[in-house]
């Protein structure tokens, strides 16, 4: 597994790390701390060091499992947790307080004295302007609760908002085949501050795996299934924000593009590996098959010059005009 520092003098992290929403169990079959522990140990095993989760996730459920993971590894693994998204404080009881708790509770759960990475999750545009929440970051920093602060975020907008403020490590953005604005200016502008860059949704939910016809039903609990067309929350963190059936027909459209050998998941997840800004991307796994699959993405050739552009035009000609929501 290859890595890559995530920002300035920051962390060193696998270029695949893991996404632990559905650790959580707030979508899709619930996984029980067994299951977990055998997901997490594949990750660890397969050179994966970067965890990222939220206390929103399971309303903590998440972060235990993980907390108490790191109790019994060897391996140096580093946690990225989020604040922001839980029913007390969104969408409008930002204070110093709501954070300073939700990072108390965070460290209790995850069971370390320090957070590698705290980020804002997804958190309100006017917010963000704001410099209160970054100042109270930087105090939380200087007193050692957490070591670096970082900013999810719903669009280029909010990113470019982020990237004025002094001492951000990264920004956590949706990024993959169907969804490439990002490259223009984001991602320029990210690499010239020295900020790293977290993909989440690579596969964007599961659409850019290929394995979905038109007909495929998800639980009643999935967001695949509550949210497909933003009912719950943004549209854009649910199949990248396109129809599903549309997305169907673009996803088989693009194993046409797949070099002999290779399948649309290592396709889409070496697409975005061959970005440099991009530190790490975070896919979840719901076993340790799609672990091992993940991790594999960090071995494969780089996609050629041709290919890449090839895939930049069937963006511009065929997806983007589907995409909905705040992008």
């Amino acid at each position: 597994m290859r890595q890559r520092e995530l920002g300035k003098k920051g962390l060193n992290i696998s270029e695949v790390g893991l996404g632990c929403w559905q650790l959580g169990a707030d979508w899709g079959n619930e996984i029980d701390k067994s299951k977990a522990f055998n997901i997490l140990d594949e990750a660890v095993n397969n050179g994966i060091n970067f965890f990222d989760t939220a206390d929103v996730y399971g309303d903590g459920r998440s972060e235990t499992f993980i907390g108490d993971f790191l109790q019994s590894s060897s391996h140096t693994i580093k946690v990225a947790t989020k604040f922001g998204r839980t029913a007390d404080v969104f969408p409008n009881n930002y204070t110093e307080k709501t954070l300073r708790n939700a990072v108390e509770n965070s460290l209790k759960r995850l069971r370390v004295d320090c957070i590698d990475l705290l980020q804002l999750h997804c958190i309100p545009t006017k917010v963000l302007k704001e410099d209160s929440i970054f100042d109270w970051l930087r105090a939380l920093k200087q007193e050692g609760k957490i070591a670096h602060f970082g900013a999810s975020v719903e669009s280029v907008e909010q990113g470019l908002i982020c990237l004025e403020k002094d001492e951000l490590q990264s920004l956590q953005v949706i990024f993959n085949i169907f969804r490439q604005k990002l490259v223009k200016q984001l991602l320029p502008k990210a690499s010239e501050k020295g900020v790293g860059i977290i993909v989440r949704l690579p596969l964007a939910s599961g659409l850019l795996s290929g394995k979905f016809n038109k007909t495929t039903q998800f639980p009643e609990n999935d967001h695949r299934n509550y949210n497909k067309n933003g009912e719950a929350f943004n549209v854009g963190e649910t199949f990248a924000g396109l129809p599903f059936e549309t997305g169907v027909a673009l996803s088989n459209e693009l194993k046409s593009f797949c070099p002999e050998g290779m399948s649309l998941t290592e396709l889409s997840l070496r697409w975005i590996l061959d970005h440099k800004e991009v530190t790490t991307i975070i896919p979840g796994a719901s076993s340790t098959s799609h672990v091992f699959q993940n991790a594999n993405s960090s071995s494969l050739p780089q996609l050629s010059a041709q290919l890449m552009q090839d895939l930049k035009q069937f963006y511009n000609d065929k997806v983007h005009k589907h995409i909905r929501g705040v992008y």
